[in-house]
């Protein structure tokens, strides 16, 4: 039996002997307050980590791979370019520019607006109507020169009788004042017609103005002197004489007189507003030159109705004295028309269409007149009817 006291088997380990144990790794120190639990600082740098984005977070990747390389000097570059502007907006329509002139009222506005060239209307006709009646008697005689004419030419006494005392009165002092002050105060009530609508015109449309004013009133004035001088004139002494030949003797009043020649008077007047209006009805584009030209022979119509019945009488020779005018304003109507028409597309005016077919109509009237004369032996007189033998 071995002995145990052998210093050889003491210095060899016994196999059931256990062996040095292993180093184990020092755990790291918590605080009991704590519990495991890591502290704001700590906690800072994790906590800061999921705000980085997506592209942050795989920009390492990126980096490390040759193609990423490549197109990160393009993604720089497209980084600094600037953004693309956006499409210019379209040009806006010509009519809402032309709409710029335009004044804008309220209704209440325009009544306001109505009011007041009414009243300035009527003034002016009360002052045209203060000047008429201090001329009162020289207006009066000539008033009352075509009918005094036509009785001293079919042999009666010149001579109106009065049935009754304020006859004369009322139609001296009042009614010729009244009706001398429309023909001078007419244009200064078409300037206030054309203030009431010029808010409504375009601003181009305003420098017309004056050429409305002048026209309208020029008109309005010579289509009264042409039923004074001529249709007037004219009826008086057919009427008289048709009288004359059944034996009847004229006895004629004053207010009987000045009814019929008021009415001729301002009847023609406003019948030779026609090219005006006409031109105002192409200008609110109702009307065309090619629609008046196609449906004129219902116009020609429609004027021979109207002269029928502004004329005294019922013969078709004053008829036709006063229709004739009338056609003839129609078609200047039509070519005042025709020059809006040009005007407003841009078009120069067809001088070598225009100019010789109104030459050979000058030409085919003079020669018309002028066969007239020789034929019947008539001559040229500076009054009614201005051909006389």
């Amino acid at each position: 039996m071995p002995n145990s006291d052998d210093p050889q088997d003491q210095d060899t380990p016994s196999e059931h002997e256990p062996g040095p144990e292993p180093e184990l790794e020092p755990e790291p120190k918590t605080d009991p307050e704590h519990d495991g639990r890591q502290t704001p600082e700590e906690a800072a740098p994790e906590q800061a980590l999921p705000e980085q984005t997506a592209p942050e977070q795989a920009a390492p990747e990126q980096a490390s791979s040759p193609a990423s390389q490549a197109v990160e000097p393009v993604a720089a570059a497209r980084a600094v370019m600037p953004p693309t502007p956006p499409p210019p907006p379209p040009p806006p329509p010509e009519e809402p520019e032309e709409e710029d002139g335009m004044l804008r009222m309220s209704f209440l506005q325009h009544l306001e607006e109505l009011r007041t060239r009414i009243i300035r209307s009527l003034m002016g006709l009360v002052v045209a109507f203060m000047i008429s009646m201090c001329f009162m008697n020289q207006m009066w005689n000539a008033v009352k020169q075509p009918i005094v004419v036509a009785l001293k030419t079919l042999g009666y006494p010149p001579e109106l009788a009065a049935r009754t005392p304020m006859e004369g009165i009322s139609i001296v002092w009042f009614r010729v004042p009244i009706l001398a002050s429309i023909f001078i105060a007419s244009p200064w009530v078409l300037y206030q017609v054309w203030a009431f609508i010029s808010p409504g015109l375009y601003k181009r449309e305003r420098r017309w103005a004056v050429p409305f004013i002048l026209t309208t009133a020029g008109l309005f004035i010579t289509g009264g002197l042409f039923a004074y001088f001529i249709a007037f004139r004219f009826a008086l002494t057919f009427l008289l004489k048709i009288g004359k030949d059944a034996g009847i003797r004229p006895y004629i009043a004053p207010t009987e007189y000045m009814d019929l020649f008021v009415n001729v008077i301002l009847g023609v007047a406003l019948i030779f507003e026609m090219p005006v209006l006409i031109f105002f009805l192409t200008l609110l584009r109702i009307v065309t030159p090619k629609f008046l030209l196609k449906h004129s022979r219902y116009a020609i119509l429609a004027i021979v109705i109207v002269a029928a019945i502004v004329t005294p009488t019922p013969d078709a020779v004053t008829m036709t004295l006063v229709a004739t005018p009338m056609i003839l304003l129609y078609f200047v109507g039509v070519f005042a028309s025709f020059l809006l028409v040009l005007r407003r597309e841009g078009r120069p005016f067809p001088w070598k269409k225009t100019v010789k077919p109104l030459l050979w109509t000058i030409a085919i009237c003079a020669a018309g007149v002028i066969v007239t004369m020789l034929v019947f032996h008539l001559h040229w007189v500076w009054k009614w009817p201005f051909f006389v033998k």
